[in-house]
């Protein structure tokens, strides 16, 4: 296993990496800077966007991004043009959207986080169709998170990272219905879960936040492997590369709330290698009128 440093762009809240295999880029977003980025392959930054309100998470689009913003979902252009597409009713609790991900049927999933101090679990997870359509899917969460599916797409995962659970909900392909709730994981011993991928053979990839750790997890909720990496503050990790072998992970400098550090090289992307796992080629959204 190797692990070497992605880029030289170091993020305060670096998050919600996505692979994009059309261009072979990565992209990714630094929520407090308002950004959205994409490099190369060789790490060369190819596009750099700032907008008027915080990104919380991104995926692929046809003609771009879809977005989750603080309060809206939105398209973003090959030139970083914005399209507003829905302001979901995501209640005065919400600071804004979080973490999100496109299911396998091109859906885009993202999930609020709850200002801090409120005892009360107001944090929801939407669901955006290609209709332009916004559907509430989950209530009852403080910080959203974790989001990603199975290979076969019949399985949604999800945490709350301050209740330290990941969660997971049988999903229809057809409707993105959820089902009923199962607690897959519990983190509590290892790190609070932030943002997760799967591989090919059904493992759970999660960014353990609090101790610098990447855990793997079995499909069948088993604890596989935890990873030390050499910054504080892993947020999210998404497989990529020509292969998919490539495991990059955001990491966070200065999240604005309870997580900051002075490590010289707080906040950087890690790209790690050899771990004998490849990943899944990301859906694209396609809204229904195709424009």
């Amino acid at each position: 296993m190797d692990i070497r440093f992605f880029t030289e762009v170091a993020n305060d809240l670096g998050e919600s990496p996505v692979w994009d295999a059309r261009r072979g880029w990565l992209w990714w977003v630094d929520i407090r800077h308002n950004r959205v980025m994409a490099a190369d392959a060789s790490g060369r930054v190819q596009r750099e966007w700032t907008f008027a309100s915080a990104v919380g998470s991104i995926g692929l689009a046809q003609h771009g991004l879809v977005a989750a913003f603080t309060d809206h979902f939105a398209l973003i252009d090959a030139q970083g043009a914005v399209r507003p597409l829905v302001f979901p009713p995501i209640g005065s609790g919400a600071i804004r959207f979080n973490d999100g991900k496109v299911d396998r049927q091109g859906r885009f999933l993202s999930g609020t986080m709850q200002h801090g101090g409120q005892e009360q679990p107001l944090a929801t997870v939407w669901r955006l169709d290609g209709s332009g359509n916004a559907a509430q899917v989950e209530t009852g969460l403080k910080l959203s998170n974790s989001i990603c599916f199975s290979p076969c797409g019949r399985w949604l995962y999800l945490s709350d990272t301050l209740e330290g659970v990941i969660r997971r909900y049988p999903y229809d392909p057809e409707t993105g219905a959820l089902g009923a709730r199962e607690d897959f994981f519990d983190c509590t011993a290892i790190g609070a879960p932030d943002g997760a991928t799967v591989d090919t053979e059904g493992r759970l990839w999660v960014a353990l936040v609090t101790t610098q750790r990447i855990g793997c997890i079995s499909a069948q909720g088993r604890l596989l492997r935890s990873i030390d990496v050499p910054v504080p503050y892993p947020s999210c990790p998404a497989f990529g590369g020509q292969d998919m072998a490539t495991l990059y992970v955001t990491t966070i400098a200065d999240s604005g709330h309870k997580l900051k550090s002075d490590h010289p090289d707080a906040g950087r992307m890690l790209a790690i290698t050899g771990l004998d796992a490849r990943g899944i080629a990301e859906a694209i959204h396609v809204p229904d009128n195709h424009t």
